[in-house]
């Protein structure tokens, strides 16, 4: 399908196409094995110019968006999602900043992290708050010039390897998800802690560990936003961040399909397999289709997003959703059609099951996209009215 890319769009996904080829795929299964963070790839990425692929130029970017993005996490995830949300993770933690942050925090903390100097990491999730990011219970309490954080947060992308996070706190607890205030932190905050690398069943390379706050004094000047606005930059950030991880499960999806066109020209008819199998061409029919159609969706929210489009969550929600679901049903399928052999490890598609069943949790489970899909909607349609 052609989906008009630029010659700029056309040039990134070309470079990243190879890159992963070249430097990612031949540490895929060590990565995995060994639940290894990928800093030395992701350095190259950084030389690459990726790392700032979704930054303005001002603050050491390349001056592209989230389209630029999703291309590169794609190719990314069509060779490792665990890699590629290594990379993602990134935007979705300095998104907040670059959307309400002051332009003196744009500069001092964005463009690190588009020069590969440090990488990020975003903490909402909490032990007793995970899809509902109302709940949180780590607090910020002011202290003249200071706010001091107690908490912890867990299932943190990047954390431990980050250098800078946006974490949201409770500053108003009788108010609840409007009590939210969220605050820029940098690693070596005095009280701020992590835990152990949490061993998972996908995405294993990519870093995930519980952050914890003892009396951690964060500057006032560190607010994103104003105080007990934090709700609607988690919100707003999700919204500009979720076509992105749509990107990571399609890269997945679309891995599959290499996959299993490679088998298919490999495969003899002694082996069993061969295309004229009416089963089997419906099987491969119904799996490029569906993966298609992923991309459509991804790449329209994404060119949404960078429109400036405003009233973004529902067409977030189901690029997020469908391209997660896609994933799994893309793995599943293709392990039916190729049988045993689908299920050994060195064919790789075991893990790209793995880690497409963690797409559909993280950064708001499926569930929670329906809810937001269908709260959209009837609002929408109340509106017209």
């Amino acid at each position: 399908m052609n989906y008009l890319l630029s010659p700029h769009e056309i040039e990134i996904q070309a470079k990243a196409r190879e890159f992963a080829q070249t430097h990612v795929a031949p540490y895929v299964d060590e990565l995995d094995r060994e639940e290894r963070f990928p800093v030395e790839i992701l350095a190259k990425m950084s030389k690459e110019g990726f790392l700032g692929a979704f930054f303005p130029k001002e603050y050491g970017g390349t001056g592209g968006g989230v389209m630029d993005l999703c291309l590169v996490t794609e190719e990314i995830a069509r060779v490792c999602c665990g890699v590629s949300t290594s990379y993602a993770a990134n935007a979705l933690a300095t998104f907040p900043i670059l959307l309400f942050g002051t332009e003196e925090q744009k500069k001092k903390y964005l463009t690190p992290v588009a020069k590969g100097e440090k990488y990020a990491a975003f903490g909402l999730t909490e032990p007793n708050a995970g899809s509902d990011a109302g709940g949180i219970q780590t607090t910020a309490v002011q202290d003249g010039d200071y706010y001091v954080l107690n908490g912890s947060k867990q299932w943190i992308t990047n954390g431990g390897e980050a250098g800078i996070y946006t974490v949201f706190t409770m500053t108003d607890k009788s108010r609840g998800a409007r009590g939210i205030t969220a605050f820029i932190m940098e690693k070596e905050t005095p009280g701020f802690g992590y835990g152990k690398k949490e061993s998972k069943m996908g995405i294993r390379c990519s870093a995930t560990r519980e952050l914890s706050f003892q009396d951690c004094r964060v500057p006032a000047a560190n607010m994103l936003g104003k105080k007990n606005m934090g709700f609607l930059v988690a919100m707003k950030t999700l919204d500009m961040s979720r076509p992105g991880v749509g990107a990571e499960a399609l890269g997945v999806s679309q891995g599959v399909v290499d996959k299993v066109l490679d088998y298919i020209s490999s495969a003899s008819k002694e082996q069993r397999f061969h295309t004229s199998f009416q089963a089997i061409q419906g099987k491969l029919a119904e799996l490029s289709t569906l993966v298609e159609a992923s991309r459509a969706l991804v790449y329209a929210v994404a060119r949404a997003v960078d429109a400036g489009e405003q009233d973004l969550a529902v067409g977030s929600a189901m690029s997020k959703m469908f391209a997660t679901d896609v994933s799994v049903k893309a793995a599943a399928l293709a392990m039916e059609i190729l049988g045993e052999d689908g299920a050994r490890r060195d064919m790789g598609l075991e893990k790209m099951f793995r880690d497409a069943k963690i797409t559909q949790i993280y950064e708001g489970t499926n569930e929670i996209q329906k809810g937001v899909i269908a709260l959209g909607l009837v609002r929408s349609h109340r509106k017209k009215k």
